[in-house]
């Protein structure tokens, strides 16, 4: 069965409930489809560090984990240089030896790791771990054609994250706007001042208190509302 593909991701999204399930479906339908992986991983780069975007069930959570913190290993290497990072048997691998001690320890044998050429991501890859010495030779095609299609599903929801992201700040924007205004026209009445000066006056308590402007006049407005309604009791 192949993974949807982003003409049909908000039908998925809606049975998967939201993103994060998505994307662990789509890690888990990858230990199906590929011969011999028995856990599976993306990596993405945000905010200038690599990080798992998604685990399937039965990942450790260090695997990812200590090749990001030690700066080396098989996805790290994928995602950053772009090139596909294959090791039959860590048992026998000299390149990652921080990471291998590690993997070994959990169990894991072999790790295919492919980079995924994600639109507006700067690396990203996607892991499969095998728990066998060479028990991803036979699988290694079929990784790259889920790869492939993986890469399409990923930058989906990467972009639809930015745009949930960008309308946050929008309605956060639009909060603080209201607030001040709201802080403004109170100081106008109290004070008898114009707009003008009554935005000047609460930028110049803000900058003398190293409060931000809007919480400032988020106390304002409080106040305000706290002295109207015991007027009114």
């Amino acid at each position: 069965m192949r993974p949807e593909t982003p003409d049909t991701l908000d039908q998925a999204m809606a049975r998967s409930q939201g993103l994060d399930t998505l994307l662990r479906d789509l890690t888990d339908r990858a230990v199906q489809e590929v011969p011999g992986a028995v856990a599976c991983s993306v990596t993405v780069r945000r905010a200038d560090r690599l990080m798992t975007l998604a685990g399937s069930s039965g990942l450790p959570s260090g695997l990812d984990l200590r090749q990001y913190e030690n700066g080396s290993g098989p996805c790290v290497d994928a995602a950053e240089t772009g090139n596909p990072q294959y090791t039959p048997d860590l048992a026998t691998e000299t390149r990652w030896p921080a990471y291998t001690e590690y993997a070994l320890a959990t169990g894991v044998r072999c790790v295919l790791a492919l980079p995924l050429f994600v639109e507006g991501a700067t690396g990203a890859a996607i892991n499969y771990y095998g728990v066998e010495p060479g028990s991803l030779d036979r699988g290694r095609r079929a990784a790259r054609s889920f790869a492939e299609r993986a890469a399409d599903v990923v930058h989906a929801a990467l972009r639809i994250e930015r745009q949930r992201a960008s309308a946050a700040d929008v309605r956060t924007a639009l909060l603080s706007r209201s607030v001040i205004d709201q802080a403004v026209g109170i100081l106008m009445a109290r004070e008898r001042l114009d707009a003008r000066a009554a935005l000047d006056r609460l930028r110049r308590v803000s900058q003398d208190r190293n409060v931000k402007l809007r919480d400032l006049c988020g106390d304002v407005v409080a106040r305000a509302s706290g002295g109207a309604s015991r007027g009114r009791q």
